[in-house]
């Protein structure tokens, strides 16, 4: 494997040297790049977008739904993140079999990691129906504990679908064909907002259900979206070569432990980041209707801003995962760097929003006076983990095409639960600062893993010495 032959470099500025040594290369590899992540930015923007529209739709029904969705989806979000981060153990895997040439064995992969799908699909609808206890543990209200296990009992009809639909993103972005992650994206969105409006609000003969509805409708929707992308990959010319679906394969438990050794690690990754933020959620939460409401608020616009270098990753995963199947050293390098450099151009702008117009966005969800303050408070600090964000998610995605997975796991507990977590809390409940002082542990947090994260993919993709 190539991650394993590359050796640190002694000196990190030579590398940098290397990459601006062939300019025509370097804008090359930017624009190859940027036509990979523009679709699945594009898909994870309406992916996000969902959360938008149910914390609209829920924040113009009373405070009390907002801060039930609120909490229900910090949950679910808990839930689902361990889940996914198995699945994108899908595109590098792909994205090297491709690399190498190795066409015949990327549909039976498809198939294995659909089994993998529905297994962990299960185990996540019967995680997330059994939350309530742990609502009651962290000290939720009864009114908003209530609201929020009916939304979690709704959306968790959900779950099988949203793996398998990530196994088959997954297949389709690891062999570079990534627009149809912005069509089945836009889908959902576009379903979601009217469905989610009659079952909430009540119409069309149904009465209103409130956090119940957003639920349901978020279930629907999620189903609709897997069975589209699956007819889609079944009409395509461009995937007969595949053959994804032409048989029926039982589950082989070697292949299934092989996606599960590369994948455990991603979603403990991505757990104990998404963990510190659903963390801090259902510890806002504690503090009344008002800081939760405005808190997510917050965290919704981060989650929206937050899409666009997930896509630069996502891209990076795939470019590095075909550079790294051709044993083209050269290539990694360059298209990681180029990757993180691409998801600071994105970070400039989300931070200049967040900075400039942190009331005018918190008036978008909300038209109570004090929830809107509260956020766009937090919006300011939002602001300044922009940059810690964005490399942190790009360098692990570089990563990711390596299959260099156990050490950023390790690295990135030390940072969000090590760092982030401890200063967080401290400064919350103890310095008295309350969610900014929870805040400004989440920059300390993002900023010690973009550090550590960064570093570690410039070691591996140094030059052999």
């Amino acid at each position: 494997m190539l991650s394993a032959t590359l050796r640190c470099p002694a000196d990190h500025a030579h590398m940098f040297s290397i990459l601006r040594q062939d300019p025509a290369r370097l804008r090359r590899e930017f624009r190859d790049t940027l036509t990979l992540a523009a679709p699945l930015v594009l898909g994870q923007l309406s992916a996000v977008g969902m959360n938008v529209v149910d914390t609209v739709l829920a924040g113009h029904y009373d405070a009390a739904t907002l801060a039930a969705v609120a909490v229900g989806t910090s949950i679910w979000t808990l839930a689902i993140v361990a889940a996914i981060g198995v699945m994108l153990a899908v595109p590098p895997s792909v994205a090297q079999l491709a690399g190498a040439g190795e066409e015949l064995r990327i549909g039976a992969l498809l198939r294995q990691a659909l089994w993998l799908a529905a297994g962990l699909g299960l185990v996540l609808f019967f995680a997330v129906r059994h939350a309530q206890p742990l609502l009651r543990e962290i000290g939720i209200g009864t009114g908003v504990a209530d609201e929020a296990q009916k939304f979690l009992l709704a959306i968790s009809w959900g779950a099988p679908a949203l793996t398998g639909y990530f196994a088959l993103r997954g297949f389709s972005e690891g062999l570079a064909l990534t627009r149809p992650t912005m069509y089945f994206g836009f889908l959902g969105l576009v379903v979601l907002a009217p469905v989610g409006y009659v079952l909430m609000y009540g119409g069309l003969g149904m009465p209103p259900r409130g956090a119940q509805g957003s639920g349901m409708a978020t279930a629907s929707v999620l189903w609709l979206q897997l069975a589209a992308f699956a007819t889609y990959i079944g009409l395509r010319s461009r995937y007969r070569t595949f053959a994804p679906f032409a048989r029926f394969d039982w589950p082989h438990p070697g292949t299934i432990l092989g996606l599960l050794r590369l994948g455990v690690p991603m979603g403990v990754s991505l757990l104990m980041e998404a963990g510190l933020f659903v963390a801090a959620a259902l510890l806002m939460g504690t503090l009344g209707a008002t800081t939760v409401a405005s808190h997510q608020i917050a965290i919704n616009v981060a989650s929206v801003a937050f899409m666009l270098p997930l896509g630069v990753a996502m891209a990076t995963t795939v470019r590095v995962g075909r550079a790294s199947g051709r044993g083209d050293a050269d290539a990694v390098r360059y298209a990681g760097f180029v990757g993180i450099g691409a998801s600071l151009g994105t970070q400039t702008l989300t931070c200049a929003a967040m900075a400039l117009l942190p009331h005018q966005i918190a008036a978008l969800y909300t038209d109570d006076a004090g929830v809107a303050a509260l956020a766009a408070q937090l919006l300011l600090l939002a602001a300044v983990f922009q940059f810690s964000d964005g490399i942190q998610v790009t360098a692990n995605g570089a990563l990711r095409g390596l299959k260099d997975t156990t050490m950023p796991m390790a690295i990135t507990a030390l940072a969000y639960w090590g760092v982030g977590m401890p200063i967080g809390y401290s400064l919350a409940f103890h310095a008295g600062l309350g969610v900014q002082g929870m805040w400004i542990g989440l920059i300390a947090g993002l900023s010690a893993a973009a550090l550590l994260l960064f570093t570690r993919f410039a070691r591996l993709a140094g030059r052999n010495q």
